[in-house]
């Protein structure tokens, strides 16, 4: 196991059994995804249509399964700790066989915080099974944020 890889599994050990089945899915599964306002740049790139590669330091790419936890991170964690202060929350639908092929994993509380685990190398194929925009839900705009939001959109000025 690699330095980077021990945080991991400090966390979620092997013999902890932290996941979920899938409960009965139509042909997509709606997804969500909290982002800060570079990553949101970089979705807005794609014309809404895919997530930026993972980081060095990022191993994996966590899309959240329900909208409160997503919030729950845009405002506590992105908003807080980013530079500029602020989190964005987006929403998506994948094609239920690609996103029904990972573990439900749960980081938290059972009922709320529920997370699926894409490998850095497995995101283009993730990406192309997303059908439709990527669209922005909500937003969290932190003390000292600068910039200026549509209270509609969601979008910062300048994304289209």
């Amino acid at each position: 196991m690699s330095r980077s890889d021990a945080w991991l599994q400090n966390l979620f050990p092997d013999n902890a059994e932290r996941t979920l089945p899938w409960p009965e899915v139509g042909q997509t599964v709606t997804l969500w995804r909290p982002v800060g306002e570079q990553e949101l740049a970089l979705i807005a790139a794609s014309q809404w249509a895919a997530f930026p590669p993972r980081l060095p330091d990022q191993p994996i790419f966590y899309p959240v399964l329900n909208r409160p936890y997503a919030e729950e991170i845009a405002r506590d964690w992105n908003m807080k700790r980013n530079n500029p202060p602020v989190g964005y929350v987006t929403e998506f639908e994948v094609q239920a066989e690609v996103a029904t092929s990972y573990e439900i994993q749960i980081v938290g509380s059972e009922g709320i915080h529920q997370e699926l685990w894409v490998s850095a190398g497995g995101l283009d194929a993730f990406n192309a099974a997303i059908t439709g925009p990527v669209r922005v839900v909500a937003h969290f705009a932190g003390e000292g944020y600068m910039g200026r939001i549509d209270p509609v959109t969601h979008l910062p000025q300048g994304v289209q």
